[in-house]
C-alpha cells in the first residue's frame, strides 16, 4: 500500500446491489462522498434508482446483470451470488469498502488491500428469518434454497475471514456478526437525514407506518390493531404484501403508497405517533420520525432499543427521557395496549425531547467516526503489511 495518503488510495466500495434507494444505499451514498473517486461494484443494478452522486461513479455489476429479470428477481439468485461476487476484478486496490446485508464482503481482494466491512446485518434470509424466507418462496424455488441454503451459510461464514475490519449499524448488529463470523466489531450508527425534522405545532388524529410492505415488518399487526380500535391510520409505502395488506384493512386504513419526501416529511410531522411493529436491525424510519418530535409505538426487540427511550407502562413514563413505547409480544393484541397506554400519557411527551434525541444519527456523526476509524485501521494494516514483507 505504500506511504499514500488517505485521499491517494485506489478505492472500491462493494454493495449487494442497487435496486431501490434504503438505508444500505445511503450508506454507500455518504462513503461515496467521503472517496469521490471511488469505484463501485455491485452484483445487480438498476440506474435508475440511483442517486446522481452514486451515479456519477465509474459501476462495475456482475455477469448476474445480463441474466433477464435479475433486477426484479434477484434474491431468487441468491445460489449464484458467491460466484458472481468472486469474479469481480478487484485487483489493484488500495482500500475496499464493503456494505453487507446481502453478500458484499465476499469478494476476492488484493493480499496487500485493506478490506473494511460496514455491516448492516448478516445475511437475514440465511440466518435470523431462514424459515420465513423459503416458506415465502415457492415449491420450486423454495426447494431449491432449502438444498443451496447449508452450502451458503459456510461461504457467509468462511467469506468472513476475508475482511480486516467489520464496523456494524448497531450494537443488536455486533451481537449477531459475534454469533455468525465470531468476529468483533466497531459500532457506527448509519446516517440520517434528520435536518430537515421540526416540530409541528398542529397533530392530527392518525397513526403512521412507513416502509417497505414485506413479511417481516408485520404491517399487518398495525392494521388489525387499527382496524379494532377503529384509529385512523396512514400507510406509506409499496412491497408484495399490498394487496394481502388491502383484503385486511378496515375503513379507518388508508394506503397512500410511495410518496415524494416532502409529503412524507409532512405525514411525519402531524401523526400522532409512529408505529413499528417488526424488528429491525437498526431501524431508520423510528429515528426520522422522532427527528419531527413525534413518539414511536414499538415492538421493543432488536435496533429499536438503541433508538427509542421506550416506556412499557405509565408509571415509567418521564417526560425529560420517554420517547416512545414498547410492546414486548409480537401480536396485535400487545400492540393494542401499547396504543392505549400512549394515549393515557400522549400529552406528557415532549416533542422538543424527541427531536433533539436524534441528534446523534446525523450524517456528518457517521462522516466523522467512519472516517477516523478508516484512518486508523489503514494505517495499522499498512504497517502490519510492511512487517511481513520484511
Amino acid at each position: 500500500m505504500g506511504a499514500k495518503s488517505l485521499d491517494q488510495l485506489r478505492v472500491a466500495i462493494i454493495h449487494y446491489w442497487f435496486v431501490c434507494n434504503g438505508g444500505g444505499e445511503r450508506v454507500v451514498e455518504a462513503l461515496a462522498e467521503m472517496f469521490p473517486k471511488a469505484d463501485l461494484f455491485c452484483l445487480i443494478a438498476d440506474e435508475a434508482t440511483m442517486t446522481p452522486r452514486l451515479r456519477s461513479h465509474k459501476l462495475t455489476t456482475s455477469f448476474l446483470q445480463r441474466i433477464p429479470g435479475s433486477r426484479r428477481f434477484y434474491r431468487h439468485l441468491l445460489p449464484l451470488h458467491p460466484l458472481a461476487l468472486e469474479r469481480l476484478d478487484l485487483s489493484g486496490y488500495d482500500l475496499i469498502l464493503s456494505s453487507e446485508s446481502g453478500p458484499a464482503k465476499g469478494i476476492i481482494a488484493d493480499k496487500d488491500a485493506c478490506h473494511i466491512c460496514y455491516c448492516h446485518s448478516p445475511m437475514r434470509y440465511l440466518w435470523d428469518l431462514y424459515p420465513a424466507y423459503r416458506h415465502s418462496l415457492g415449491p420450486i424455488a423454495g426447494t431449491v434454497f432449502s438444498l443451496a441454503a447449508p452450502y451458503l451459510r459456510k461461504w457467509d461464514r468462511a467469506s468472513a475471514s476475508r475482511v480486516d475490519h467489520f464496523v456494524a449499524n448497531s450494537q443488536n448488529v455486533a451481537s449477531r456478526i459475534r454469533d455468525h463470523f465470531g468476529r468483533d466489531s466497531y459500532v457506527v450508527y448509519p446516517p440520517v437525514n434528520i435536518t430537515l425534522g421540526y416540530v409541528s405545532g398542529e397533530i392530527s388524529d392518525y397513526y403512521l407506518v412507513v416502509g417497505r410492505l414485506i413479511d417481516y415488518k408485520r404491517v399487518d399487526l398495525a392494521i388489525e390493531a387499527c382496524n379494532q380500535l377503529k384509529r385512523p391510520l396512514r400507510i406509506i409505502g409499496d412491497g408484495n404484501q399490498l394487496n394481502k395488506l388491502r383484503k385486511l384493512a378496515g375503513p379507518t386504513v388508508q394506503f397512500l403508497g410511495r410518496l415524494d419526501d416532502e409529503a412524507v416529511r409532512q405525514n411525519y410531522a402531524h401523526c400522532r405517533a409512529l408505529l413499528f411493529p417488526g424488528e429491525e436491525d437498526f431501524g431508520i424510519v423510528p429515528v426520522e420520525a422522532q427527528s419531527f418530535g413525534r413518539p414511536v409505538i414499538a415492538y421493543g426487540r432488536g435496533g429499536i432499543l438503541e433508538t427509542v427511550q421506550g416506556i412499557q407502562s405509565d408509571t415509567a413514563f418521564a417526560a425529560s427521557v420517554s420517547t416512545g413505547v414498547f410492546f414486548q409480544e409480537q401480536s396485535s393484541n400487545a400492540l393494542i395496549e401499547a396504543i392505549r397506554l400512549f394515549e393515557s400519557v400522549e400529552f406528557k411527551f415532549s416533542p422538543s425531547f424527541i427531536r433533539h434525541s436524534v441528534d446523534r444519527f446525523n450524517a456528518a456523526h457517521f462522516t466523522s467516526e467512519m472516517y477516523q476509524f478508516i484512518t486508523e485501521k489503514v494505517e495499522s494494516h499498512r504497517t502490519l503489511v510492511q512487517t511481513i514483507a520484511q
